[in-house]
């Protein structure tokens, strides 16, 4: 890798960074960290990070879970609980110790951000009702959000603190309730209208080897999954529901219980309870939901900001799009093409010519940045041809290029093209994957024939017999 190379690429990162903190400044955020966390030797790395992103201009709210501290205090006192439909299920006697537990973690957290010097505030925001009995099970202390006071949250937030929610919820007589913070999280997310909801959770790793990934969602370079919209979330579900991945199933949204070790199946179980959430948060409202693993140092920033992230994102819309390309995206298309035409693979492209062919173009657009690019050329006597096909190397395996592919051979037969051929050096395998087939110089268009050269000897693709 040569110095320009690498120098490219280090400015492309700085480059990331800088659009999104311009593009999240006042923006929302709901942290749920796992208090399994607390312990970790990376703790107080994650609310370093949490400090910077608020000092980035982002507005931060953490809700800390309880449940491994919850289950030590109740286990040494000697009172039993036991988990049903993601709750907690405990006697009246319990509520103190619980009580007592989240209030204890929150006060961790908060010291962790006053050693940063941040002001953190513990509030009783939360009123709640009890679940009650449902189907015949009396769910007991655990409760759901009934309010939040959000004039009050907002003025905490408005002043620079960050505040930090207990897993606690009072009734309007004062009556405590136990609350999932999994799904407090959620709720806050949704109420509030924020803009992202991260999941803090260690061992939290989307990837082809613990469930069935179907096809059509990219893969990481490691495996893993680093987005899903809406419609390849449920594919996804349906997939790890249709498998022999029974232990994903879960019970429990919050899987520590009386077992001394949390086990992968414990794991994998609160990762679909995870996905459900972010569903349905995303269903709601919430613009991105984002499922990190906690036990990676620094998994909060590459998250937040670049495209492609450490964890995985769960998304309504807005996240990337197919559109045509406009004056102002040939600069960025000109840099994306520019490591193809070095390589041989793209023919040189100008300003000027990528500007009388303004309309043939369109772009894949992440996040405000060009990640991809493609042409669909048209001749007088009915073909079309698709040309200057450019994908972000860092984004090839996320199916970009296929996407690009497909919504121009649609876009062709909307067009009704006689038939859509491309020329080629070094892709052919590839494109042959997506359904072309080799032809001949003498089927182009005369317009196209006429620049074909034998010294490039580029290959002749069309698309079946017809589009």
């Amino acid at each position: 890798m040569n110095k320009e190379t690498i120098i490219h690429e280090k400015a492309d990162r700085i480059r990331d960074v800088i659009r999104y903190i311009r593009r999240f400044k006042n923006a929302l955020v709901i942290i749920y960290i796992d208090d399994k966390l607390i312990d970790s030797p990376i703790f107080l790395s994650h609310i370093k990070d949490i400090c910077y992103i608020h000092e980035s201009g982002l507005k931060v709210i953490l809700v800390p879970g309880a449940s491994k501290r919850i289950s030590e205090i109740l286990t040494s006192s000697n009172i039993p609980w036991s988990f049903y439909n993601n709750c907690r299920i405990t006697g009246p006697e319990a509520m103190p110790l619980i009580k007592m537990a989240a209030f204890d973690v929150s006060n961790q957290i908060m010291t962790a951000f006053a050693g940063e010097k941040k002001t953190a505030v513990i509030g009783n925001w939360v009123r709640a009702r009890g679940k009650g009995v449902i189907n015949g099970f009396d769910y007991s202390t655990a409760g759901e959000i009934d309010k939040l006071q959000i004039d009050s949250i907002q003025t905490v937030l408005d002043n620079g603190f960050i505040p930090i929610f207990p897993c606690i919820g009072w009734s309007v007589a004062g009556k405590p309730y136990n609350i999932s913070s999994i799904q407090l999280a959620e709720q806050i997310a949704i109420r509030l209208k924020a803009d992202k909801l991260f999941y803090l959770v260690p061992g939290a790793d989307i990837n082809n080897s613990n469930f069935s990934v179907p096809k059509s969602i990219g893969l990481s370079p490691e495996g893993t999954v680093p987005a899903m919209n809406l419609e390849e979330l449920d594919s996804f579900i349906e997939a790890n529901l249709t498998t022999n991945h029974s232990e994903v199933l879960p019970n429990s949204g919050d899987l520590t219980s009386d077992r001394s070790v949390v086990t992968d199946s414990d794991i994998k179980a609160k990762i679909f309870f995870l996905l459900q959430v972010a569903k349905e948060a995303c269903k709601e409202g919430v613009t991105r939901v984002h499922i990190l693993n906690g036990s990676f140092d620094g998994s909060v920033p590459c998250e937040i900001f670049s495209d492609l992230g450490s964890g995985t994102m769960i998304y309504a819309n807005n996240y990337g799009h197919i559109r045509p390309m406009i004056r102002e995206d040939i600069a960025a298309v000109l840099t994306l093409m520019k490591p193809f035409v070095d390589e041989g693979i793209l023919l040189p492209r100008t300003k000027q010519m990528l500007h009388e062919q303004l309309s043939s173009y369109i772009v894949y657009e992440i996040d405000g940045a060009i990640r991809a690019t493609a042409a669909l050329i048209p001749y007088p006597d009915g073909q079309m041809e698709i040309a200057g096909v450019a994908v972000d190397k860092s984004f090839s395996h996320i199916g970009l290029g296929p996407k690009l592919i497909e919504y121009l051979l649609q876009k062709a037969k909307e067009n009704n093209a006689s038939r859509v051929f491309l020329l080629t050096t070094q892709t052919a395998d590839w494109f042959e994957h997506l359904g072309f087939v080799q032809g001949s110089v003498d089927e182009l268009p005369a317009q196209r024939k006429e620049k074909w050269t034998p010294n490039r000897g580029s290959k002749v693709l069309f698309y079946g017999d017809k589009i």
